[in-house]
């Protein structure tokens, strides 16, 4: 029972993230948007600084930069880049669904047996409370990022990659080469780069992901709104989607960029850690920084939490005599 659940989370959330792949890289490239600005920007908004001439200071007012939105970056990138960019780090994301969703998905899938009263699969779901299934996501959540945190850092970068000037990119070939380079180059704590925010979004998106499907399931079950079918499993699925994006796209951000960052030999950090990286986050580009590139993030994680769930749930019925 327990290792069949890993195995169809696995399938299914690979299925889910190697098909939605183009959306989570647009969803990068925008929560980057801002974030390497010149030496002049000043922590207050509008920008505004003083350059230094023979004749005196000159004022200078930076226009902040342009809001740019989901499908101008998408088309920006295949015209810059190429179609084939857009499934940049699409190695790194199968590597990541592997570790991370898979662990996750059978931890949820054992803690939430374990936890209820069950007489069948189904009925078990249904006798589980709200806040056991939110406990069971925290703690399966958890664990899958710590696991696949190596494969997280490196699918950020090479999805990042294609925004650097050319002479600053890492050209990665695969995620086992991001890997390499990033051991060989920077040790292999920065593997763990941004663990602690990695697991804190996980615990997050499983916790309101997984435990909104069950629960939504329910409610449309037992109101008798829709039968257990393919409606049911969409449906509960886009609110689990909308409900994750909202909770996790703060921190996603903050992952990101921390993640991305770029150590040189000698030089500082732009940011000393997460915390660091929200302050001045905010404090150059505004609260409203920290849901930087929500439309794709919930574009994407729609999608997603639709593929996941309802492959998931065809899987189940393939494997239910098993």
């Amino acid at each position: 029972m327990g290792l069949k659940g890993f195995v169809e989370g696995g399938i299914a959330s690979i299925i889910a993230g190697a098909s939605t792949h183009p959306l989570d890289l647009i969803k990068v490239r925008m929560q980057l948007q801002g974030e390497s600005n010149p030496a002049l920007v000043q922590a207050c908004r509008p920008a505004v600084a003083a350059l230094n001439t023979p004749n005196g200071y000159i004022s200078l007012h930076i226009a902040p930069p342009p809001r740019v939105g989901l499908i101008s970056i998408g088309t920006q990138i295949v015209k810059s880049e190429g179609a084939a960019a857009l499934f940049s780090g699409v190695s790194a994301t199968i590597l990541r669904q592997t570790l991370y969703s898979t662990t996750r998905m059978g931890l949820y899938d054992i803690l939430k047996q374990k936890w209820s009263d069950h007489h069948s699969d189904s009925d078990s779901t249904a006798k589980l409370p709200i806040m056991k299934k939110i406990v069971a996501g925290l703690i399966a959540g958890s664990v899958g990022a710590a696991v696949g945190n190596p494969a997280d850092v490196a699918m950020v970068r090479m999805q990042a990659d294609g925004r650097l000037p050319v002479e600053q990119r890492r050209n990665y070939k695969s995620v086992v080469d991001a890997i390499s380079q990033m051991s060989k180059q920077e040790g292999i704590a920065s593997l763990w780069r941004g663990s602690a925010l990695t697991v804190n979004r996980a615990m997050i998106v499983t916790a309101s992901q997984l435990a909104t499907y069950d629960q939504a399931k329910e409610m449309i079950l037992e109101k008798g709104v829709m039968s257990d079918g393919i409606g049911t499993h969409v449906t509960a699925s886009f609110a689990a989607g909308f409900v994750a994006s909202v909770a996790s796209n703060p921190i996603d951000v903050i992952k990101t960029r921390v993640m991305n960052m770029r150590l040189e030999a000698g030089g500082v950090a732009p940011y000393s850690g997460a915390l660091d990286c929200a302050m001045k986050t905010v404090r150059t580009e505004g609260v409203m920084a920290l849901y930087k590139g929500f439309i794709p993030t919930i574009s994407r994680q729609g999608p997603f939490t639709v593929v996941l769930f309802v492959t998931l749930e065809q899987v189940r019925k393939l494997f239910k005599d098993l």
